[in-house]
């Protein structure tokens, strides 16, 4: 069974966007920094960066997320999922209602509106048959935002949660564990580089 991984990055003082983040400021005013280690020229920056793209058999979303990269200035051909390396695994968006129209029309999107679980069963189901004609393992990504990942660890949904640490104090913004539950990690890789700190836990259910 393909594993659900939550895969983000954060400010070291909890945020993943900085403030007044929307469709015309995807990350915020300051937030830009939260990524540069997407576009790194560091080897162990890019091997996350292709490793992680290369095992997403699916990818869970938000619908505010879902407006940042299908608007003007969100993503293109040259840079999109996986930044640089613009994987186009099939991605499920979680929302009351399907945009009316959608200007990424070369990705392979579904709206669900039947909450975060059934996108998430919607996505396991798309990866895992990916899996299967590919026979390689793939994973589940839930890569944000932040409330969806939130929602998506306190419902018990996440297998592994993968956290690309910036070096940077942004003081307000979009937090990712604001109101979190109590969980119980399990440490399973530590990966330091010139632009981040890459952090893998497995969740303990």
């Amino acid at each position: 069974m393909s594993r659900v991984i939550a895969d983000i990055t954060t400010s070291l003082d909890g945020f993943v966007t900085g403030p007044g983040a929307g469709p015309e400021r995807g990350l915020g005013t300051g937030g830009e920094p939260l990524h540069r280690w997407a576009f790194s020229d560091d080897p162990a920056d890019q091997r996350t960066l292709r490793e992680g793209t290369a095992r997403s058999g699916a990818v869970v979303m938000g619908r505010r997320l879902f407006d940042v990269v299908d608007g003007p200035r969100g993503w293109s051909e040259q840079v999109g999922y996986g930044a640089g390396e613009a994987g186009t695994p099939p991605f499920v968006v979680v929302t009351s209602s399907p945009p009316r129209a959608v200007r990424l029309t070369g990705l392979d999107w579904t709206f669900v509106t039947t909450g975060l679980a059934a996108a998430v069963a919607v996505a396991r189901e798309r990866a895992e048959s990916a899996a299967e004609e590919r026979c390689e393992d793939l994973d589940v990504v839930v890569m944000g935002g932040g409330a969806t990942i939130a929602s998506a660890l306190a419902a018990g949904l996440v297998d592994v949660l993968s956290l690309h640490l910036a070096p940077l104090i942004l003081g307000a913004g979009t937090p990712l564990f604001a109101g979190a539950q109590p969980r119980t990690l399990v440490q399973r890789s530590v990966t330091p580089t010139s632009t981040a700190t890459h952090l893998v836990y497995d969740v303990v259910t």
